[in-house]
C-alpha cells in the first residue's frame, strides 16, 4: 500500500500551513458577502495539492522564497476561479461533496465570484511584479479554456482520435499542474531550463492522472464497479478510441450509435463497457499511463537527491495508485 496524501506532503507540511494564511489574506473582501462566500470556499477547498507540487517543485530547484507562497495563492485562485464558473457551465450543484457556489447562491452571485478571484489572482502578482509567475498561470488558464472548447467541438461528430484525445488533456488537466510545477521552480531559480524541465514533468503527471480518470469510467480495480459516465456524456477517451481502433466496421458503428442515441440505457452501456475490456481499451490505457509516469520521473532524475525530490516522486505515485 502507497504512503497516503499527508504523508507525501510531511516535507511541506509547515509551509502548507503557511501558505493557507497567504491563501486567505489574498481573498481578502470588505463586502460581507463576498467574505461569507471566500470563507466557504476556503472550508470546502481539496486536498492541497496542487499548492502542494509549487512548494515541492520550489524545495527542489533552489529552496522555497515569500514568491512561492504567492505562486501557490495565484495557482489556486485563478484555478478556483475556472471551477466556479465550471460549475455555473455544467450546472453541478456539487464540488467536493460540498454545495457549489451555483447551488447556494445562484447563477449570478457565482460567475461574479468568478470574476472575483480571477482579479484578485491578477492583483496579487501585479501588486509584487511576479510577472513570470502570471504569464505561467494564465497560459495554463488558456489553455484549460481552449481544452475544454476543443472537447465539445469534437463530441458532437463523435470524431477524436488519439492526437486529439492528447491534445486535449495536455490543454485541459496537464496545463495546470504544469503551470504548478513550472511556477514553483520559476520562483527558486533564474534557470529557463530547470523551469522547463518541471514544466514538462507536471504536464507529464497530469497526462497520467487524467488516464487514471478515465480508467475509472471502466471499474477498474480501485472502484470495482463500473461507472459510465464519461459514455452518459459522450466523452471519447482513451479505452474508448483504442478499443474503437481494435473492432471491425460494424461495431465501431454499434458503438458510436448507442454513444450517440443510447447513452442513457444501462444495458447497452453495460455492453460498451464489456467491449472496451474485450478489446484491450483497459490493458493498453494502463501501459500507457504507465509511460507518461516513466518519463515524468526520469525528468526528476536530474534533479539533487532530496525528501522533497522523493516527496515528488510519491505525489505523481499517488496520482495514478488514487481510488478516485
Amino acid at each position: 500500500m502507497g504512503l497516503t496524501l499527508k504523508e507525501i506532503q510531511a516535507p511541506v507540511a509547515e509551509e502548507l500551513i503557511q501558505f493557507e494564511t497567504h491563501f486567505r489574506g489574498a481573498m481578502y473582501t470588505r463586502v460581507m458577502l463576498l467574505d461569507t462566500i471566500m470563507r466557504y470556499i476556503v472550508r470546502t477547498k481539496g486536498k492541497q495539492v496542487r499548492p502542494t507540487f509549487v512548494l515541492l517543485s520550489a524545495a527542489v530547484c533552489g529552496g522555497i522564497t515569500p514568491m512561492t507562497f504567492r505562486g501557490a495563492a495565484l495557482v489556486e485562485l485563478l484555478h478556483t476561479a475556472t471551477l466556479v464558473h465550471d460549475d455555473v457551465v455544467d450546472d453541478s450543484e456539487k464540488r467536493r461533496g460540498f454545495f457549489s457556489i451555483n447551488a447556494l447562491w445562484k447563477n449570478k452571485i457565482a460567475v461574479l465570484v468568478g470574476d472575483f478571484l480571477l482579479s484578485k489572482g491578477l492583483l496579487l502578482s501585479l501588486e509584487h511584479d511576479d510577472f513570470h509567475l502570471l504569464k505561467i498561470v494564465s497560459n495554463a488558464v488558456r489553455l484549460m479554456s481552449e481544452g475544454e472548447l476543443l472537447q465539445l467541438e469534437k463530441a458532437r461528430k463523435l470524431n477524436i482520435d488519439e492526437p486529439v484525445y492528447f491534445e486535449i488533456i495536455r490543454m485541459k488537466t496537464a496545463s495546470l499542474i504544469a503551470a504548478c510545477c513550472a511556477c514553483g521552480a520559476a520562483t527558486a531559480t533564474d534557470s529557463q531550463e530547470t523551469i522547463e524541465n518541471m514544466r514538462l514533468f507536471g504536464e507529464l503527471t497530469g497526462i497520467a492522472f487524467q488516464i487514471k480518470d478515465d480508467l475509472f469510467d471502466y471499474g477498474t480495480a480501485d472502484v470495482g464497479k463500473p461507472l459510465g459516465i464519461d459514455i452518459k456524456e459522450k466523452k471519447m477517451t482513451l479505452p474508448l478510441i483504442h478499443a474503437l481502433n481494435q473492432a471491425g466496421w460494424s461495431e465501431r458503428r454499434k458503438v458510436i450509435q448507442i454513444i450517440r442515441s443510447h447513452n442513457t440505457d444501462k444495458k447497452k452501456v453495460r455492453w460498451v463497457i464489456d467491449f472496451v475490456i474485450a478489446n484491450e481499451g483497459i490493458s493498453y490505457s494502463e501501459k500507457t499511463m504507465q509511460k507518461y509516469v516513466n518519463e515524468a520521473l526520469g525528468l526528476l532524475q536530474s534533479l539533487p537527491e532530496s525528501p522533497e525530490r522523493e516527496a515528488l516522486k510519491n505525489l505523481v505515485l499517488f496520482t495514478i495508485n488514487r481510488a478516485k
